[in-house]
């Protein structure tokens, strides 16, 4: 028998006993063991990958936006704000923010955007792992838990080969959101096998897919602009930012803000459209003016040529193009009329919206754990010392450090009212 089979077999045939069981080893999952830790509780973690933290590495395209200084209810978008807002109240930004000081991560801001000092993800994991085992967290990693029981007061929770007992479980698996980093929804499962009501997760933070023929024209382009969501013809929202044009459709943080109401309403057969303002910051009236009275002196130039100096010549010939007019034409031709309806299009530019990138792409969910089963420790209104953190729940919120926000605040509050 090698040592892995030994130990093995020595560790099933014992039985392991824990305070608190933490199943999921993202953020929420490290804060939820550390605050658990801190109160004197023997606490276990068991995550799935390899290493904890995972997605953690991901966020903020690797410099991890960790907290926003702009904190209120509103950067939330599930049905109740007012309770993830109480349970934020409870960790706010300023003690997260001395809560990682107190672990060696200085910080900087930029635009209410909080990041490491060091400018990488991985300064916040590797001080998160490093107070787990000051603690004496007990660490499990590459260990999948197949079933969680409740037996005499007592949690059993089963893996793959061991099994360890718990007073309390909190359950802070994450979402179906960018599978690759572990986020496979299990979960879900968990809490359900308890009668939780899981409301369908669906994906949130991500980029849309259109089938207008005209994406691939203006595919690589980053422009600034107004994007306003439509779904079955009535306007819902709009955010104003850097856009990505891509040969499936349109990406960037405004239309991650407005993902979520998309793709819920994709999901249940309603018709979706977004309108693109690409001239958000240019004064219709000036533009006018400003034409009529360059078209005499640049008469001999072509449209593209005519509207250099305003946008990308990609996004100009791929919008007259889809307007049918001769990108060869002299703007004389044109004539001022045309040249100004042109303009108007390029102010209310139209895409229908058939789907999303997934979850494969995205960065976090809506939907999860019921919130009405949930009271305002994290704990389970069905199940007593069973608790949940980070985005299991159904808490999605937008770009910016907000989802981190709450996966902190959460798993601080389910780890401190587990022991």
């Amino acid at each position: 028998m090698n040592s892995y089979k030994h130990t093995a077999a020595k560790e099933a045939s014992q039985k392991f006993f824990y305070d608190c069981a933490v199943i999921g080893g993202g953020a929420s999952g490290m804060i939820a063991a550390i605050t658990a830790a801190r109160k004197g509780a023997k606490v276990v973690l068991i995550e799935h990958n390899k290493k904890l933290g995972t997605k953690l590495l991901q966020t903020g395209n690797g410099k991890c936006n960790f907290t926003n200084l702009y904190m209120s209810s509103q950067m939330y978008q599930n049905e109740d704000t007012e309770f993830v807002q109480n349970i934020i109240d409870k960790f706010n930004v300023s003690d997260t923010l001395k809560f990682f000081k107190e672990l060696g991560i200085f910080y900087n801001e930029r635009g209410g955007y909080v990041y490491p000092h060091s400018g990488t993800a991985a300064s916040v994991q590797e001080a998160l792992i490093f107070e787990l085992g000051r603690l004496n967290v007990k660490v499990k990693t590459d260990f999948i838990v197949t079933a969680i029981e409740k037996k005499d007061n007592r949690f059993i929770i089963k893996t793959e080969g061991f099994f360890y007992e718990a007073s309390s479980v909190i359950i802070a698996a994450g979402s179906k959101a960018s599978p690759k980093t572990g986020s496979d929804g299990s979960g879900y499962n968990l809490a359900a096998n308890f009668g939780h009501t899981i409301i369908k997760p669906l994906p949130a933070l991500v980029q849309l897919v259109s089938d207008m023929k005209y994406c691939a024209n203006l595919s690589g382009v980053r422009s600034t602009g107004n994007i306003s969501l439509y779904v079955d013809s009535e306007f819902i929202l709009s955010d104003y930012g850097e856009i990505q044009y891509t040969d499936y459709g349109i990406s960037g943080i405004p239309v991650f803000q407005i993902s979520r109401y998309a793709v819920k309403a994709l999901d249940v057969h309603k018709k979706v459209s977004v309108t693109v303002d690409m001239l958000a910051d240019i004064d219709r009236k000036d533009l006018y003016k400003d034409i009529e009275k360059r078209i005499t002196a640049d008469k001999n130039k072509n449209i593209e040529q005519f509207f250099a100096g305003i946008l990308n010549k990609k996004l100009i010939c791929g919008t007259a193009k889809a307007m049918g007019l001769d990108l060869n034409a002299p703007v004389k031709d044109i004539g001022v009329q045309k040249l100004c309806e042109f303009t108007d299009n390029l102010r209310k530019f139209k895409f229908d919206i058939t789907g999303s990138k997934g979850f494969d792409t995205a960065q976090v969910c809506q939907g999860g754990v019921n919130l009405n089963e949930i009271n305002h420790n994290m704990e389970s209104k069905l199940i007593k010392n069973l608790f949940f953190a980070g985005e299991i729940a159904d808490v999605d919120g937008r770009c910016g450090g907000y989802n981190l926000q709450w996966a902190w605040s959460s798993g601080y509050v389910a780890g401190l009212n587990s022991v």
